[in-house]
């Protein structure tokens, strides 16, 4: 199992514009450690943690922040109202879209999908595959 995932950024200011535009809507909460971004799913007393939690940190090594070419985070929405819903607001907040909410032909039919770069042209997808909405084939 993902324990978490943490993406790199030179402008912690602009990164929780965007990352704060949808994540706070799929439960996550913000904590800042040490000028960095945390994302936190909350855990019930008792309970274990509910992996992965997301993290926006600058580089380590004092370098600048880069994004992967072909590395991505998914985010899992409710369904796929929220998909475009959460791809404007993070349109809104400073993110590039790098593809409008959809079904895309690659997938399975019921896979709906909306991508975006964060400030720091990281890749990003929100996406839902909710077996009781309509899917691509109708």
């Amino acid at each position: 199992m993902i324990a978490y995932v943490t993406v790199g950024a030179d402008d912690m200011v602009a990164a929780e514009r965007f990352y704060s535009a949808f994540l706070p809507a799929l439960g996550y909460r913000l904590e800042r450690y040490h000028g960095d971004l945390s994302y936190i799913l909350p855990v019930a007393a008792g309970e274990r943690a509910i992996s992965p939690d997301f993290y926006v940190k600058a580089p380590f090594d004092g370098g600048p922040a880069t994004a992967g070419n072909g590395n991505m985070v998914a985010f899992e929405a409710r369904n796929q109202t929220q998909v475009r819903a959460l791809h404007a607001a993070a349109l809104s907040a400073g993110g590039a879209d790098e593809g409008q909410p959809g079904f895309r032909e690659s997938y399975g039919p019921q896979f709906y999908v909306g991508y975006l770069r964060d400030p720091q042209g990281n890749k990003i997808a929100l996406f839902s595959s909710d077996p009781k909405e309509a899917g691509r084939d109708g």
